[in-house]
């Protein structure tokens, strides 16, 4: 007995060690999140040596979704989606809700499916390939009405194929902050019909948000509880031998919660895959500093652990740095030492030097009252062919802005001019610059500062 209990002693004393040793959010460095903007209700695409992420944009949804790809889970970019959109997968019961919480599947027929809530209601697409492009999959109609079931919301699709090619849908979400009903449904191979009728197949503790996931034999059913507003969002999950159940809730749920210590708010609707023989689960939480007028929430990812001793999921200590598959290859190698200055700055939270940090927690922004905001870098010395790389607050947005060169700081002559229509994406590159010293980037006058934000801007030689 005091054996066991000495053991005990030292895993909490090795936790308490490593829970004061991480780092604090805005740290240089951090592999979360791990993608830059705000994205929240993830899922992950592994297809052909590429990982894709599809989520919901925030705040609270776009008229399409969030939509990032990577060959090394450390470099990302962003991609553009014919579909869904607003206009595209609307319905009169959808009204004026925007597009949220994708789900999708690489499906046994071949093709690519969609599942993807607007408003109270499910749709569905269908593609022969992961960017498209995709097209309704049942016309102008969804998959699951909003009347399904009037009590609860019918948002959070989410699509699980099992080792033996059978497909379901899981589903539902509370309505009011007050816990909901979880359905299931069987999936003909076409993927878009119904093989039976949906089962309430609803755990202890479950609001929305549902995942599914097999280990050895064992099926575990993942959802979160609480409100995604503020630090009482958290995981749960529950298990059974079969995909209908009845689910048992797991031992060790919740499995990952706020940690208020280590800034860390509302962790929740998370996706899990597998790589390199090891499992991880990618979730939203909430953005730094915290903003109650406000709910903006960044993609994390972090190492699940299955225990398959007790056939438990063990408590994930959610993290600043990421585990070490962020950090497989260094985000900023190859980026030149530089200094940054800024026409003004919002507050301490915001400042300049946020740009050269390879933390996407943390950016720059110009001060409410500065009417033509500007960033320069500077690179200490002229350098011809160097490649700049400029990461936008929202790859969605389109950011005009001019970019001019300097040799000195004084006399400036020009490089870019997206003053019209401007730019959106992520990140925007410029490549092969003029020799150089300094470079400025310079807003358009008038545009309000609150639109304007950068999370990185790194100037690479020779790249």
């Amino acid at each position: 007995m005091s054996i066991r209990r000495n053991l005990l002693l030292l895993c909490l004393t090795l936790a308490g060690i490593a829970a004061a040793q991480q780092p604090k959010w805005n740290a240089p460095h951090n592999g979360n999140p791990f993608i830059p903007g705000y994205n929240a209700d993830a899922t992950v695409l592994q297809d052909n040596g590429i990982t894709y992420v599809f989520a919901t944009e925030d705040p609270w949804g776009g008229r399409t979704l969030s939509c990032w790809m990577s060959a090394d889970v450390v470099h990302w970019s962003s991609c553009s989606l014919n579909w869904p959109t607003k206009e595209a997968a609307t319905s009169p019961s959808s009204k004026s809700s925007m597009v949220w919480a994708p789900s999708v599947v690489h499906a046994p027929n071949g093709r690519y499916y969609m599942y993807v809530s607007v408003g109270s209601e499910v749709w569905v697409g269908v593609a022969d390939r992961p960017l498209g492009p995709w097209s309704n999959a049942l016309g102008d109609r969804p998959l699951i009405r909003a009347d399904f079931d009037r009590r609860y919301h019918m948002i959070d699709a989410e699509a699980f194929v099992d080792t033996d090619g059978q497909a379901y849908l899981y589903w539902g979400s509370g309505l009011n902050w007050v816990n909901g009903h979880c359905f299931v449904v069987r999936l003909k191979p076409d993927m878009v019909t119904f093989d039976g009728e949906p089962k309430d197949v609803t755990p202890g503790h479950y609001f929305e948000g549902p995942f599914m996931f097999k280990h050895g034999s064992a099926y575990y059913l993942m959802y979160s509880e609480g409100k995604t507003t503020d630090d009482t969002y958290n995981v749960r999950y529950s298990i059974a031998d079969n995909p209908f159940g009845p689910f048992k809730e797991g031992a060790t749920s919740p499995v990952l919660v706020s940690d208020k210590e280590h800034d860390i708010l509302g962790p929740g609707h998370h996706a899990v895959f597998e790589r390199g023989g090891k499992t991880y689960i990618v979730y939203h939480r909430h953005s730094l500093p915290f903003q109650t007028a406000s709910v903006l929430r960044q993609l994390s990812m972090d190492e699940l652990v299955v225990d398959d001793a007790t056939h438990t999921l063990r408590k994930v200590m959610p993290t600043h740095t990421g585990p070490a598959l962020l950090h497989t290859s260094v985000r900023d190698a190859g980026h030149l030492p530089v200094t940054v200055t800024a026409s003004s700055t919002a507050s301490k939270d915001f400042a300049a030097i946020a740009v050269l940090d390879d933390n996407y927690a943390t950016r720059w922004q110009p001060s409410a009252e500065d009417k033509a905001p500007w960033l320069v870098v500077d690179l200490g010395k002229p350098i011809a062919g160097t490649t700049a790389r400029v990461t936008f607050e929202y790859a969605w947005k389109r950011y005009r802005y001019h970019l001019e060169g300097s040799l000195d700081g004084t006399k400036w002559f020009p490089i870019v001019d997206q003053t019209g229509e401007g730019t959106s994406g992520s990140p925007t590159e410029f490549s092969r610059l003029p020799r150089v010293r300094y470079l400025r980037l310079n807003f358009t006058a008038g545009t309000p500062a609150a639109e304007l934000a950068i999370f990185e801007w790194g100037v690479y030689s020779g790249q």
